[in-house]
């Protein structure tokens, strides 16, 4: 009787540490994939870069390592060989992807532009400049505070940054309910391609 209880108990334990490696697992994968994309989350008008979110899963996936290795001590059931694997690939990517991400925000800047358009749906640009060329994303915000990818960009010469510099123009339509979003250069920066795009949250 007490083998069988004792039995039954290690499974019991075998069970919930898997439900902690499996949830630590899918957060190191979430990491990865959000350090690859281009999403950005805009949370109470400030902007959180893709990295960012990366770096925050990463940190929840090693919080569920540690409570996993408290909570089952002493003897904490061992991994399975295919868990341990999929877990190391896992760890790999997305502290890959959260560098990738950081080393690709250097210099760059976030802007929250108002005022915003129809349903809240909201402009948040993303600028960079490299050498003699300065670049622009925009992205369409809408209810969900995600901005999946850029809806559009542009391109400037001489590292221009028309939105640091206030030379751009947002206007809403509210009957149709999307935005456009003007950039301009100077005489001796021009603005080299896309310096028009529209912004549509589609709602």
């Amino acid at each position: 009787m007490t083998s069988d209880v004792g039995t039954r108990d290690d499974r019991v334990r075998i069970r919930r540490a898997a439900v902690y490696d499996i949830a630590a697992t899918v957060l190191l994968l979430l990491a990865a994939a959000v350090g690859w994309s281009d999403m950005l989350l805009l949370v109470s008008g400030s902007v959180v870069p893709g990295w960012a979110l990366c770096v925050a899963l990463l940190c929840a996936a090693g919080v569920l390592v540690g409570v996993r290795a408290v909570r089952f001590r002493p003897g904490a059931p061992r991994r399975s060989l295919a868990m341990g694997l999929v877990r190391g690939v896992a760890i790999t990517a997305a502290g890959l992807s959260c560098a990738a991400g950081a080393l690709d925000e250097l210099g760059a800047k976030y802007y929250v532009l108002h005022p915003t358009g129809p349903n809240g749906c909201t402009a948040v640009v993303r600028e960079t400049s490299f050498l003699v060329l300065g670049s622009g994303d925009v992205y369409a915000v809408g209810p969900s505070r995600i901005g999946w990818r850029p809806s559009g960009s542009w391109m400037a010469d001489d590292g221009h940054r028309p939105i640091t510099a206030g030379t751009y123009e947002l206007h809403w339509n509210e009957r149709e309910g999307h935005g456009t979003l003007s950039v301009h250069g100077t005489e001796t920066d021009p603005i080299l391609s896309g310096g028009v795009t529209d912004v549509d949250c589609g709602i």
